[in-house]
């Protein structure tokens, strides 16, 4: 190649111009093919041993800290036997909790972790494939391993579900403890322990509770059990029994909310007797309902086989009047009978791969429209048969279901099966756009498609069979066993067509595996009631719009609106949607004056006579005067009779006692 100076190259240029377009050719090199780097995967090894059913060595001590209330930390002390000759110890935290449907386990909360032997501190690594098993190197002749844990719960809100305030506390062991992988939680023994806050008293399902000091033990049970054993505790506390063997343990931050006025603990009982009439048996030894009456702990409703968590607004209890609780509170006090009858439904039968044998393996959900949807169900009658709720309460818990899916786009493309996978795919945070998203329909529309079958039972056996003597069968067990019996799709079917013989595979993969399916309101009118809309909320919807302070206008305008004006939620396609209004505007003033929820309804009545509902909307900095020509007044949905008379569906709701 040909060297030239950059002075000879300079004077060349400037004399030779025909040559500009020749010299780099001259002077480069030639141009190398383009090439692209592409890595091969490097192949992921097991690191984790998988579940087996066999027994862990020894019995893990389990001793929690609870003391520390100014900061809502939880101190936990475990001490491990490990087998001779271990020199890896691998420990899971929980991830895929039951109950929960998704792997929400709240290891971001897990600190502090130390792990010792004979005093000396071992090292540990994170496994970087599944991040919530950690691995412990041991010395040679280690006989136990001691871990220390700091469980920083949530402070606010905004940090996570609130478990301790200044008084009260909701303890779950899976928060704050490990367990060894490689077996079933059910084989892995454990001896727990916690000390609690001076003068605090404690409820729990487990068994044999003692105290000393500020220090509750229990029993020595296995880890499973543990896990299914949460803690309510606090300084305000009182307990009833409502059946044998079966309690309401009451925490609260006034004593004077732990009050049942006349009639109200007998209506609880009355829901025990109509529970054991409904399933024939009785999945648990005993029973503990822990309820917190507060709005600093965080919101719950779950389920576990001898207890349930639950959390209701301060004043419930002592707010039933007349035999009933005002709307307010009585549309969530279905709660309580919906966690009891999970024992049978979730707990004792519970879909084949919804069942996991510890809490690595993931939960497949197909089945959630039995668990949660028939659970829903069960609730209805329960509530009012008993008396917990009124039966127009539960109609209109009914209504305010069937009317959201017949304004429900997402129907045309999501069938309701998909839904049961949204615990993992949208780890149950809001939607901009739910109606078309869709969430977890597969509790309410479950709830439907099983009115519907039972509806249909009745009507084609006169009476004679019903959905409840499935429920004898299907839910059958042994008095006391809180084990678990699984079962599939087909043993489902099987089960309905020794009920009643029916095209029941058909019936339901029409209704829960295909897409487009209409509204699910055909049991509605087998039970001899009809869907209708009228211009004041039903009781269930009145009382969400009172104790959430919201105006709920999906059938009107389209659009759910906070009492300040805020929008809440959107109909897709609705008439909000068309009119560029979204979640998170304002509504400043509706035809002229200050946003009020009776601004609105005002207008939107008036607006029956062809005049124009004029809003002042506000997004960010910006303001815009939106003019909606509305003719159809307010709706919202209710259940009346197509007939006259007693019905199929007045039948359900009756009392069996």
């Amino acid at each position: 190649m040909t060297t030239i100076t950059l002075r000879a190259r300079a004077a060349l240029l400037a004399s030779a111009p025909m040559l500009l377009g020749i010299l780099p050719l001259a002077i480069a090199p030639a141009q190398a093919q383009a090439v692209r780097s592409a890595p091969t995967a490097m192949p992921i090894a097991p690191s984790v041993p998988d579940a087996v059913d066999t027994p862990y060595p020894g019995t893990i001590r389990i001793d929690v800290d609870a003391t520390d209330l100014a900061h809502r930390v939880f101190r936990t002390k475990q001490v491990i036997p490990v087998a001779p000759g271990t020199r890896t110890l691998t420990l899971l935290y929980p991830e895929w909790l039951p109950g929960h449907h998704g792997p929400d386990g709240t290891i971001d909360a897990l600190n502090g972790l130390r792990f010792y032997v004979d005093g000396k501190p071992v090292p540990w690594t994170r496994d970087n494939v599944e991040v919530y098993a950690f691995h412990i190197a041991l010395p040679a002749g280690a006989r136990e391993v001691t871990a220390e844990i700091v469980y920083t719960s949530p402070v606010t809100g905004s940090e996570g579900r609130v478990v301790m305030t200044d008084d009260l506390m909701n303890l779950q062991f899976n928060q704050m403890t490990l367990y060894p992988a490689g077996h079933y939680v059910r084989q892995i023994r454990v001896k727990p322990s916690v000390t609690m806050p001076e003068g605090w008293a404690t409820a729990t399902a487990l068994d044999g509770q003692t105290q000393v000091g500020n220090v509750v033990s229990f029993a020595e049970t296995d880890y499973q059990t543990l896990v299914d054993s949460p803690i309510f505790a606090g300084q305000h506390h009182k307990s009833w029994t409502i059946a044998d063997g079966v309690t309401i343990e009451a925490f609260a931050h006034d004593p004077e909310d732990l009050v049942m006025p006349e009639g109200e603990q007998e209506a609880l009982s009355a829901m025990m007797d109509e529970a054991y009439l409904l399933f024939g048996s009785r999945p648990f030894d005993h029973y503990e309902f822990l309820i917190a009456l507060s709005d600093e702990l965080g919101g719950i409703g779950l389920e576990h086989h001898r207890s349930t968590e639950i959390t209701l607004s301060p004043g419930t209890f002592k707010s039933w009047e007349d035999g009933q609780y005002p709307p307010e509170f009585g549309f969530s006090v279905d709660v309580i009978p919906h966690e009891l009858v999970h024992s049978w439904n979730g707990k004792y039968r519970r879909p084949a791969l919804s069942w996991t044998p510890d809490y690595r393996q993931p939960m497949r959900n197909d089945l959630l429209w039995v668990y949660e949807g028939m659970t829903q169900y069960w609730d209805l009658p329960l509530a009012a048969r008993s008396g917990v709720n009124t039966k127009e309460m539960t109609l209109g818990e009914i209504a305010s279901a069937a009317g959201s899916y017949t304004i429900e786009p997402g129907r045309e493309w999501r069938a309701l099966v998909d839904t049961t996978h949204d615990p993992i795919t949208a780890n149950r945070k809001p939607k901009p756009y739910s109606t078309f998203s869709r969430g977890e329909e597969y509790y309410n529309e479950g709830a439907l498609i099983w009115l519907e079958a039972d509806m249909m039972i009745r009507t084609e056996t006169n009476g004679a069979k019903s959905l409840e003597d499935f429920a004898r069968r299907f839910f059958a067990a042994q008095d006391g066993d809180y084990g678990e019996r699984t079962y599939s799709f087909d043993q489902l079917v099987a089960d309905l067509n020794a009920v009643y013989p029916h095209d029941w595979a058909s019936f339901l993969r029409e209704r829960v595996y295909t897409a487009g399916a209409p509204a699910p309101t055909r049991g509605i009118e087998l039970g001899g009631y009809e869907l209708v809309f009228k211009e004041e909320p039903n009781p269930f919807r009145a009382g969400i719009q009172e104790e959430y302070d919201y105006l709920h206008l999906y059938y009107s305008l389209g659009m759910s609106v906070n009492d300040d004006g805020k929008v809440r939620g959107v109909v897709w396609d609705g008439i909000a949607f068309d009119n560029d209004i979204i979640t998170g505007q304002t509504i400043e003033a509706v035809n002229g004056t200050a946003y009020s929820p009776e601004v609105m309804k005002d207008a939107i009545t008036k607006a029956k006579d062809g005049t124009s509902i004029e809003l002042l909307v506000k997004r960010g900095e910006d303001y815009r005067t939106v003019s909606i020509d509305y003719t159809g007044g307010l709706r919202w949905p209710w259940l009346v009779k197509a007939g006259k008379g007693e019905t199929l569906l007045d039948r359900f709701l009756e009392s069996k006692r």
